[in-house]
């Protein structure tokens, strides 16, 4: 029985799924497992992760996909990952062990972008750097880096599905009472939104979901217009 569960939600991911997934197989720790969950793919996203033998299962939103991922992981620990993600080669060999050190409940990781442009280059410093000061009032898991304790994840129920944007940061609200750590080993995510919708229009709409999050409520339904890609 693998120790580690590793659960990526998908969508139409043909050509990053199989970038992340030979990262995976190239980790230096090999006891894990690989989950998908997919969200009805109409590209080859099934075809490749069938061939690649691991295990799938039905996906939908963000928490649907990862809480459909978590019902039939067997490993003591899970760790859910966006597609269009890359591991370096320790990565999970040195943030679980890390993550078992400190006996929390969940976890994340740093994160940089896939990218030599300048302001993707500083906007995700930015990123880490909040990240790193909030750990202690109020943790921020990134949603393409987040580790937990299969225990901790059944006592808290997963993600609440009925939240459609920041369900990871909601997440870690809940779980932050079993403790949370931010891990060494950080992990390369694309700027494939930053992309689509424009850098400042992306930052513009982090910081007015943020400041609806602390000010009002968590989000449930479209307070802004947001892709629903995964």
């Amino acid at each position: 029985m693998p120790e580690l569960s590793c659960i990526i939600i998908t969508l139409n991911e043909e050509e990053w799924i199989p970038r992340i997934l030979e990262s995976l197989h190239n980790q230096t720790f090999k006891d894990f497992e690989i989950i998908v969950a997919d969200a009805n793919s109409k590209d080859k996203t099934r075809e490749i992760v069938k061939k690649s033998g691991c295990k799938l299962t039905d996906g939908g939103i963000w928490s649907v996909g990862r809480n459909n991922g978590a019902k039939i992981a067997v490993g003591k620990y899970l760790l859910f990952l966006d597609a269009d993600c890359e591991l370096p080669k320790n990565f999970l060999e040195i943030n679980l062990k890390e993550f078992k050190k400190s006996n929390v409940g969940t976890g994340t990781t740093g994160v940089k972008p896939i990218s030599d442009k300048f302001f993707d280059l500083i906007f995700f410093k930015m990123y880490d750097y909040f990240s790193k000061v909030m750990q202690y009032f109020s943790p921020h898991c990134c949603g393409a880096s987040i580790f937990a304790t299969k225990e901790v994840f059944d006592k808290i129920g997963g993600f609440d599905e009925g939240i459609c944007f920041a369900e990871n940061h909601e997440f870690t609200k809940r779980a932050k009472r079993y403790g949370f750590r931010i891990l060494p080993i950080p992990i390369y995510t694309s700027v494939r939104r930053l992309d689509k919708i424009g850098r400042m229009k992306f930052v513009a709409q982090y910081i007015y979901t943020g400041l609806y999050r602390i000010f009002y409520k968590e989000i449930r339904d479209d307070v802004i217009k947001y892709e629903k890609d995964l």
